[in-house]
């Protein structure tokens, strides 16, 4: 018999440069389309968590909390 291993996953969005306004930009919505789209297309996934850095640079630590 054949075992599938189960993992719960985080999904990670980052856009690094300001798009010009406050809604999410739509690469983050692009992003969070592609892996929706992966998590479900492998019963072994469960997306437990999201994570989005919109506008800020990896380089900056002074980014507001999830």
């Amino acid at each position: 018999m054949l075992r599938i291993n189960n993992y719960k996953v985080a999904k990670y969005m980052r856009l690094s440069r300001d798009d010009g306004d406050d809604r999410e930009s739509e690469s983050i919505e692009n992003q969070r389309d592609i892996l929706d789209s992966y998590i479900n297309e492998h019963e072994e996934l469960e997306s437990v968590e999201e994570y989005v850095d919109d506008g800020y640079t990896g380089t900056n630590f002074n980014r507001p909390r999830i």
